[in-house]
């Protein structure tokens, strides 16, 4: 990778493990050769964190109040110097060093995810199967294959997320709106299998999150690919109507003991039968109009011209989306 390069670390209460993690993003981006400023993105810390990132050489964009993991990296996207951006957690548990080898996949792709599936992999096993929860349904709304839905450790450019910057959200959820949106627009994707070591502090994450994920991914569903929501509900209730038809055909050739012509002079089929061949057509027909819907907006988007970012003047008196500069 010739391009210089923005490296992100979104941080919150980091004072523990921010300040080597800058210095082994300048010594890796170094030792590659590359062109680069490191921006550490405080978001709201009651702690050292901006003061200890300053003192070792990071550019600092700082939040007044927490605003949450998406809303720091974008603010570091708005504030990069350079199109080419990298980002990292900084709470040590990315191997730095392979940030190169995401740059280097970059270069053939939009997206570059460090996918943490290699031996040395520190996920509590309590988050386990919600991650593979996640990832089969993601998985399913994509098809596409996803070694890992929500790495923090990524690489991709700015002129390409700025499309996304409305939609991605200010939470966690970040990234796993950005890996489906990418795939769900045929963006290609690739991952590097990286390992993922026990953070330095304490995680941020709390077990109510998995609702919101979950929830975060049907929308995202809705937003790009309706259909693998609507079709399957609408052949659910087309199933049951189905069934029910047929049975309130048996019940009623029962009641009459025989078979005749008379039968059609008979109510046969009940309400319920009709509530569901009729909801599946609605369900359906509504399927159809979002999808044409997603389909016409996707394209007017991608035929759009992509706007630069405005360029910042200086560290003192630039401010990103109420992020401030600080020295």
């Amino acid at each position: 990778m010739n391009d210089p390069v923005t490296v992100i670390i979104p941080a919150y209460n980091e004072e523990s493990a921010i300040g080597p993690v800058v210095d082994q993003v300048a010594q890796v981006m170094n030792d590659a050769g590359v062109q680069h400023e490191i921006v550490v993105v405080d978001d709201g810390s009651e702690d050292r964190t901006c003061a200890i990132a300053q003192e070792h050489g990071a550019q600092v964009v700082r939040h007044e109040k927490n605003r949450g993991y998406g809303a720091a990296l974008k603010s570091g996207v708005r504030a990069a110097q350079y199109d080419v951006l990298a980002m990292t957690d900084a709470d040590g548990t990315y191997p730095i060093e392979r940030i190169p080898d995401l740059l280097d996949e970059l270069q053939s792709a939009d997206l570059a995810v460090g996918a943490r599936v290699s031996l040395n992999v520190d996920i509590p096993v309590v988050r386990r199967p919600a991650k593979w929860m996640l990832r089969r349904l993601a998985e399913y709304i994509t098809s596409e294959r996803i070694p890992d839905l929500n790495s923090g450790m990524r690489a991709f450019r700015r002129p390409l997320i700025e499309h996304y910057l409305d939609i991605l959200p200010d939470k966690f959820s970040f990234t796993t709106t950005q890996t489906v949106a990418l795939l769900c627009d045929s963006h290609k994707v690739v991952s590097v299998p990286i390992d993922y070591f026990h953070r330095v502090g304490k995680s941020k994450i709390v077990p109510w999150d998995f609702v919101s994920f979950v929830i975060l991914v049907l929308r995202l569903s809705m937003l790009f690919n309706p259909l693998k929501v609507f079709v399957p509900i609408a052949l659910g209730c087309f199933f049951l109507g189905g069934i029910k038809l047929i049975l309130d055909i048996i019940f009623t050739i029962l009641k009459n003991d025989e078979l005749t012509f008379m039968i059609l002079a008979q109510p046969i089929v009940s309400s319920t039968t009709l509530i569901l061949l009729l909801s599946g057509l609605q369900i359906l027909l509504v399927g159809m109009v979002s999808d044409a819907l997603t389909r016409r907006i996707g394209h007017r988007m991608s035929s759009t011209p992509t706007t630069r970012s405005e360029q910042r003047v200086g560290k003192q008196t630039s401010r990103v989306e109420h992020g401030e500069f600080v020295d």
